[in-house]
């Protein structure tokens, strides 16, 4: 008998949750970078085992919105909260309980969710750290377990997947049980060269762009791709291309290595910037760039 389960993964900006996704998956199927609000789409993550299927939700990390693009992304997680029953909650070690995740467990309290507390980088922290946070959370939630984890090293991991075949019911899967991940192609490449930017730039630009595809052409052994940085100054702009196009090409260096891993074949990638000001405030050009409060 076939089983699944519908399991969000919430918290604030810069936590892990990414991180996590991609180690239960042992694949990488979303961008992680050491700069806050990295991810800003709802991710499906499948990991089917036997006759288990868990589709995790990544959700974009809960913060105080200051543009449109922001009333979306917490917009995303409250929709996907309301499409399941379970979810975890993704925090660091820390002796108290943050607003944001307050706000959370208010939520997963009102709509009687049941969830798992994971308490990630651990291996930067003390045991006496760890306590602390656990005493700290159980004395406002009763978590259904409370997981210390190193996402980045696949520490506690494991551990995680089995607390969550408490949530698992008979039913048939919702996916076939050879996909990881069921983002279109496009969308990968796209914000793969979005992590890119956020890698290679500094402070606030790498927030203030946005990647479209404008042209995929395939044939035999190559793919051809041409893709527009959207930012929001001159200035920026720039910066993005470097002294003598120095900077886009080493974006697009390291873009293209993880594009040609995902594909599996050779990538020729073509990428030009243009300029958008205040595009994070515009629902037209966040709507052209798949960021929709009607999905």
């Amino acid at each position: 008998m076939t089983k699944t389960a519908f399991i969000a993964i919430v918290g604030r900006p810069n936590v892990g949750k990414s991180t996590l996704l991609n180690s239960i998956l042992g694949e990488k199927v979303a961008i992680v970078s050491k700069k806050p609000q990295t991810t800003r789409n709802r991710i499906t993550g499948i990991h089917t085992v036997g006759e288990n299927q868990f589709v995790f939700l990544d959700t974009p990390g809960l913060h105080k919105p200051r543009t449109r693009l922001g009333n979306y992304m917490v917009k995303t997680v409250s929709g996907t909260l309301s499409g399941v029953s379970d979810a975890i909650l993704v925090t660091e070690a820390r002796e108290e309980v943050g607003d944001i995740e307050t706000e959370i467990i208010s939520r997963l309290k009102s709509d009687k969710m049941h969830a798992i507390l994971v308490i990630n980088k651990i291996d930067t922290v003390t045991p006496a750290n760890i306590a602390k946070t656990i005493k700290a959370y159980s004395d406002v939630f009763d978590f259904d377990a409370v997981i210390p984890v190193s996402a980045k090293h696949g520490k506690g991991v494991d551990t995680v997947i089995a607390e969550c075949e408490r949530y698992l019911e008979e039913g048939p899967w919702h996916f076939p049980d050879d996909i990881v991940t069921d983002q279109p192609e496009r969308q990968m490449v796209a914000e793969i060269i979005r992590e890119k930017l956020l890698r290679v730039l500094d402070e606030e630009i790498p927030h203030g762009t946005a990647v479209s595809i404008e042209e995929w052409r395939e044939k035999p052994g190559l793919v051809s791709i041409r893709a527009e940085i959207i930012c929001e100054r001159q200035s920026h702009k720039g910066i993005i291309i470097g002294k003598g196009g120095a900077q886009i090409k080493t974006i697009g260096s390291y873009a293209r290595e993880d594009i040609e891993r995902l594909l599996d074949t050779r990538v020729f990638l073509d990428l030009y910037v243009r300029v958008k000001e205040n595009w994070r405030d515009s629902d037209f050009v966040i709507g052209n760039f798949g960021y929709r409060d009607d999905e």
